[in-house]
């Protein structure tokens, strides 16, 4: 006599679209966007990687690592403002030396705005 499986132990069928594959989930997401990935092609002050916005964050990190933590919200937003000064002067191509006294003279470099 065979055995039949419990009612239970069946699993009920999925209804609805199938998972789709991880590889077509990006290939959707890339040309859904592709006027954003492929933005270098066009404009070539467009960066191929974000090799800056990574070296940008590492500062972030490094600190993070050494002392575990910020002591504070209001000490965290104050380094972050400090460093995103300095990289924005680093990347325009001033001093370091002459943005930091320009900010305590009370008179900061502007940031200059990309403009389209």
């Amino acid at each position: 006599m065979p055995l039949k499986p419990s009612p239970g132990s069946l699993q009920p069928k999925r209804q609805g679209r199938k998972k789709q594959e991880a590889s077509k989930n990006l290939l959707d997401a890339l040309l859904k966007r592709a006027d954003q990935v492929l933005g270098f092609l066009e404009d070539l002050s467009v960066p191929f990687t974000n090799n800056l916005a990574e070296r940008d964050l590492r500062m972030v990190k490094v600190q993070q690592k050494i002392s575990g933590t910020f002591r504070s919200d209001d000490g965290a937003t104050a380094f972050c403002i400090i460093r995103s000064y300095l990289s924005t002067m680093r990347k325009q191509g001033r001093s370091m030396l002459a943005a930091i006294a320009a900010v305590f003279a009370g008179s900061p470099f502007p940031i200059a705005w990309a403009t389209e």
